[in-house]
């Protein structure tokens, strides 16, 4: 099995899953019945032993919790990584009220995390059909993910980064935000599988870490609780607080999302000044 293989298998999973549309039953109202949630996926293949995964350990990256991709499968070779970028009608809906998470934007949160997750389960099942073994972090038992929460010591982590391991394969770099600036910009999701075929791992075509990054400020004057500035990032405590008032206002969904969209780098890489 190869690259463009196990993309072409991911590309016919999002256009052809119904999943990827939002039905009437499930709608929080007629407005976003038929809504898509998903364009195209987009993807980056990284080797399992990349030396940048070790730096993950290091205290000023994610720290020495971040499992590396051999200690989730021992004869890892390959670690696959994904972007699924939202639709207009997603991104556009998440425009129009810059306090509030849309509809459109819940879905997108929710449902739109359950499909990324049948995409995952659906591309490990074809690998095993070709006689590979692979792995979800997100879906094995030793993952963990913490906000402010007292079950971990550490805070605002886990131990496998979905972003960070887009960053090391190739994908994209961060932003002011946190999030993370693909080709087809940050408005989206990330997901990955840790796999025992060999794949050849795709050229980092960046050095820092911001690098695509213009630090315009748009996502900080864009946050409905001015979480992130030009000086000093993401205050993710104030992230994380805003996010629960919206999981009480909206149960059982969730969101925000207000740093992804209206930005130069929501469909793209933008050019800088």
């Amino acid at each position: 099995m190869e690259k463009q293989d196990l993309i072409k298998i991911a590309e016919n999973f999002i256009q052809h899953s119904q999943d990827n549309y939002i039905s009437e039953e499930t709608a929080i109202s007629k407005h976003v019945s038929g809504l898509k949630l998903y364009d195209a996926p987009i993807f980056a293949f990284g080797a399992a032993d990349d030396e940048y995964f070790n730096l993950l350990k290091q205290p000023s990256a994610i720290g020495e919790h971040f499992m590396l991709p051999k200690e989730w499968l021992p004869q890892a070779k390959t670690v696959i990584s994904y972007f699924l970028p939202f639709s207009e009608e997603v991104r556009i809906g998440n425009s129009k009220n810059m306090t509030w998470p849309s509809e459109e934007w819940l879905h997108a949160r929710i449902e739109g995390q359950s499909l990324l997750i049948k995409l995952c389960m659906h591309i490990k099942s074809e690998l095993k059909n070709a006689g590979q073994e692979s792995l979800i972090p997100a879906m094995d038992g030793r993952f963990w993910s913490n906000a402010d929460g007292p079950e971990h010591e550490v805070k605002f982590t886990s131990s496998w980064s979905e972003r960070h391991v887009a960053f090391v394969c190739g994908l994209g770099t961060f932003g002011l935000s946190k999030g993370l600036i693909t080709k087809k910009g940050m408005a989206g999701r990330f997901g990955s599988i840790i796999t025992e075929l060999y794949l050849p791992p795709d050229a980092r075509e960046y050095q820092d870490i911001y690098e695509y990054c213009s630090m315009c400020g748009i996502c900080a004057k864009n946050c409905p609780v001015n979480a992130i500035s030009r000086e000093n990032g993401k205050n993710h405590t104030i992230c994380s607080t805003f996010l629960d008032e919206t999981m009480i206002k909206y149960h059982p969904r969730y969101g925000c999302g207000k740093c992804q969209v209206h930005v130069p780098c929501e469909t793209k890489i933008p050019h800088h000044q």
